[in-house]
């Protein structure tokens, strides 16, 4: 028997801007300005922390580049965990809308400290961000698939479009976070990233009218109901395999053990304060066994038992496309250690080693150019909001005024930043502008590789995995080959970063988007949130190894050169994508037909 669509969601389907409803657009924005936010801040971090106290126009903290990376890692890596926690608390609890607005007045709150730029204010404003993304980051998504259940043709389209306010968001919150940060003030960029977090949060707020109940608190006494009726029915998509006291004490055990290693690396570093033992008990080759390392081993072995005595518990197709899911898993932790050195050495890199300053024509070029890449998508979201008011303004006036208030904010910082470079005789690019390149050649080359997908010539899972380890290490290669041979103290020109960054975007679009696609596909339906959870493990065990191998970049630079650290993060990824081709074969049987 079909399920009846509620009064309210019909209703929320009449009002539609660009053949989906409104309140995808309301969802568009609050994503995009929680983006804008969260990237706004991410771009600074590394920057700030490491930038000179004394000697410069806008002193940092002039941390080292190991210290600041221990921090970094730990933070990236704790914001792909929580979201587990505030599914389930959305899921069972609150329903979620309530989550949205509880992530992102938290995240508020977290970027209204970090602009204190007082120690306490960072640690506090961190701890925020990382709670207030738990709730934030995987409920605003469930909306959109609760509000387009029963419609799946129409869902891809959705995320497409949900996915683009992503990127605008990061676009501009790099460029003017990072603009104002540099230009301005470091406190400056970090409150404006928090202005728009609080405003997104209110326009997302006000336009609850047009959800209806869609993402509202869960009726307990519904889902008991389809509970029961899945027992009666007596259907399964796989043999039952409940969590044995053994399997929950091993959850607890390495689950511990991982936040209490990934808290320790930095306050060990930055404050001296050990949660860990600094050592074992026991001597390796003659030298004292760092206790941290050693846990942490403990911790991996634990869980691997936990992984290996579930997966021998199922049946075999299911088994085998567990261990299909395992190995892209473990070459998705190589390939984010990697890709986010975007957002530790190459910030660093860009600000000491790369040539930013032109004068005369190219300063002139890169001015026209970035007023291009700035002003049109910019017209382009802006023509989306008036669409969308014309929609709503009847139903949510309030939220379509928030709406305009951010967007008259934005073109006020924009007009102001780019009549100020052009008034200049000469343009220094800021560190940041870099990294909005990302952004930028995503929605470029984004379409080509949708359709690529589609077609005929559609490569296996192993092989994309390949092509984005592969074209991820061409572009460190890359990096590596141009600052090769330069004298100490010598700058790089920009193009090798240019291009970097584009080889890494091209890698993501190949990897990226297929993760959590391979997941749903692999794994029976009763299993998706457990698994999705290792899937989040994976990256956030890649992000924490990025911070910790990205503050290795000073060290390995005076030992050895700075093109020798890039040349790592050729090989590693390059060897990793030669591996995972290899395995093509193996994993085309272990996924057993899926494509």
């Amino acid at each position: 028997m079909a399920a009846t669509v509620p009064a309210a969601e019909n209703d929320f389907f009449k009002s539609k801007v660009l053949g989906h409803p409104a309140g995808l657009f309301v969802l568009f924005f609050t994503e995009m300005w929680e983006r804008f936010s969260f990237y706004g801040m991410r771009v600074l971090l590394i920057n700030f922390l490491t930038m000179a106290i004394v000697g410069v126009d806008n002193p940092g903290w002039g941390w080292s580049a190991e210290n600041a990376g221990a921090l970094f890692g730990t933070y990236a890596g704790l914001l792909y965990l929580t979201p587990i926690a505030g599914g389930i608390i959305a899921d069972k609890i609150t329903g979620y809308r309530w989550a949205v607005v509880i992530g992102a007045a938290i995240m508020t709150l977290g970027h209204a400290s970090m602009a204190l730029e007082t120690e306490f204010s960072l640690y506090f404003g961190l701890a925020l961000l990382v709670i207030g993304t738990g709730f934030f980051k995987p409920n605003i998504t469930s909306i959109i698939s609760e509000m387009y259940d029963g419609k799946p043709d129409k869902k891809d389209g959705a995320y497409t479009i949900f996915y683009m306010g992503v990127n605008a968001g990061a676009f501009f919150g790099m460029m003017l976070c990072g603009y104002l940060a540099e230009r301005v003030g470091w406190s400056w960029g970090f409150g404006l990233a928090g202005i728009f977090m609080f405003l997104g949060t209110l326009q997302f707020w006000l336009a609850k009218p047009l959800f209806g109940n869609i993402g509202g608190v869960p009726d307990k006494a519904k889902l008991a109901e389809e509970k029961a009726k899945e027992e009666a029915s007596g259907v399964k998509d796989h043999s039952h395999n409940p969590f044995t006291l053994f399997d929950k004490i091993l959850v607890v055990a390495t689950s511990v053990i991982g936040l209490l290693y990934l808290i320790n690396d930095p306050v060990s570093r930055i404050a001296n304060l050990n949660l860990l033992p600094a050592v074992m008990p026991f001597d390796f080759q003659g030298e004292p066994f760092s206790g941290p390392l050693a846990l942490a081993l403990i911790g991996l072995v634990l869980f691997l038992v936990l992984v290996i005595s579930r997966i021998s518990r199922y049946a075999k197709v299911v088994r085998d496309r567990l261990i299909a899911v395992i190995i892209f898993a473990f070459f998705t932790v190589f390939f984010w250690m990697s890709f986010e050195q975007g957002a530790t050495s190459l910030i660093i890199f860009a600000r000491d080693s790369v040539d930013r300053v032109l004068v005369g024509a190219g300063a002139t070029v890169f001015n026209v150019f970035n007023t291009l890449l700035t002003v049109v998508p910019l017209m382009i979201i802006t023509w989306v909001l008036y669409l969308l008011w014309k929609q709503t303004y009847k139903r949510v006036l309030g939220s379509n005024i928030v709406l305009v208030i951010c967007f008259g904010t934005i073109w006020a910082i924009v007009i102001w930043m780019l009549v100020r470079e052009f008034q200049g005789d000469a343009t220094e690019i800021t560190v940041s502008w870099f990294s909005i390149l990302n952004s930028f050649f995503i929605i470029v080359f984004a379409s080509f590789f949708s359709k690529w997908w589609e077609s005929k010539y559609n490569p296996s899972a192993a092989w994309k995995y390949s092509f984005g380890l592969i074209l991820l290490g061409i572009g460190f290669g890359l990096l590596a080959f141009g600052s090769s041979g330069i004298a100490e103290g010598a700058k790089v020109s920009m193009i090798w970063l240019i291009l970097a960054y584009l080889f890494h975007t091209l890698g993501e679009l190949c990897l990226s988007p297929l993760g959590l696609s391979y997941v749903s596909k692999l794994v029976p339906a009763r299993m998706i949130a457990f698994m999705f959870g290792m899937w989040y493990l994976a990256i956030a065990i890649g992000n924490k190894l990025a911070g910790s191998f990205g503050g290795m970049v000073d060290e390995i630079t005076q030992q050895y050169s700075l093109s020798t650290f890039f040349l790592i993060f050729t090989v590693v990824p390059i060897g990793a994508g030669v591996l995972v081709a290899l395995l093509n074969p193996l994993l085309k049987k272990l996924m057993h037909g899926v494509k």
